[in-house]
């Protein structure tokens, strides 16, 4: 597989390996969103346990309101996050 084939496989693989340990297979819940950032980005939270940037952050990816993040609000999450990363890098530039 290419770079980015496996990339996607690995995102995938990710939300999978979180999602559904308190319930539905399909979607995170903020419990397990919360382990998904401790576990898999753990730079991202400033103690890894910080509730408050949890509950914000849970409540600007569940768009459509359901109490739960989906594969695809997921996504949109890993998508701004890299273009973020992308946009730090490129401002920093070689010295």
């Amino acid at each position: 597989m290419s770079e980015l084939e496996t990339a996607m496989g690995m995102i995938i693989d990710v939300f999978d390996k979180y999602s559904g340990s308190e319930g539905n297979k399909q979607t995170l819940t903020k419990g397990e969103l919360k382990t998904l950032l401790e576990k898999e980005l753990p730079n991202f939270l400033s103690s890894g346990k910080d509730k408050e940037a949890v509950d914000k952050l849970f409540k600007g990816l569940d768009e459509n309101g359901d109490s739960e993040v989906d594969f695809n609000e997921f996504v949109i999450f890993v998508a701004a996050m890299t273009c973020c990363c992308h946009k730090y890098f490129e401002q920093k530039g070689p010295k």
